[in-house]
């Protein structure tokens, strides 16, 4: 199954304090540990609210709202993606993970991708068709780059 895991924002990553040499290179281990487990499909940190933009669909508009955002709790601060075979090894990964706001206190949310099976007859032999190709295109414009 894979899984996103969110490190949820603080003050601090709201801010734009940047974390300590220590951490990075607690962080690096701990990726490469993912890495060689087979378990680490991607991952980045993501830059404070401040530089980035919500749009709220209303009907057939579309609003622009800049950072930053009030509610912090609510941002993520960065992600992985994780390939594992159960929410449990997740949970195991997240417990191995360094703590990423030392002194602050940080929550860590994990929630499952939709998968092809999770969809059902609705998603029927064609649009599976269809879904597959745009997986190979993206596949494909990413390796160009």
């Amino acid at each position: 199954m894979r899984v996103m895991v969110m490190i949820k924002a603080t003050k601090n990553t709201e801010a734009g304090t940047l974390p300590t040499e220590q951490l990075v290179s607690d962080m690096t281990r701990f990726n490469e540990a993912l890495v060689q487990a087979g378990v680490m499909l991607g991952g980045d940190g993501l830059k404070p609210t401040k530089f980035g933009k919500r749009v709220r669909l209303v009907g057939d508009k579309r609003l622009v709202i800049d950072g930053p955002f009030a509610e912090t709790k609510e941002v993520v601060a960065g992600y992985w993606v994780w390939q594992v075979k159960s929410m449990e090894e997740a949970v195991e990964w997240v417990r191995r993970c360094p703590h990423p706001m030392p002194g602050e206190d940080t929550e860590i949310e994990i929630r499952p991708f939709y998968e092809v099976e999770d969809f059902g007859a609705e998603f029927t032999p064609e649009l599976r068709a269809k879904e597959a190709e745009l997986r190979v295109e993206i596949e494909r414009q990413q390796s160009s780059r």
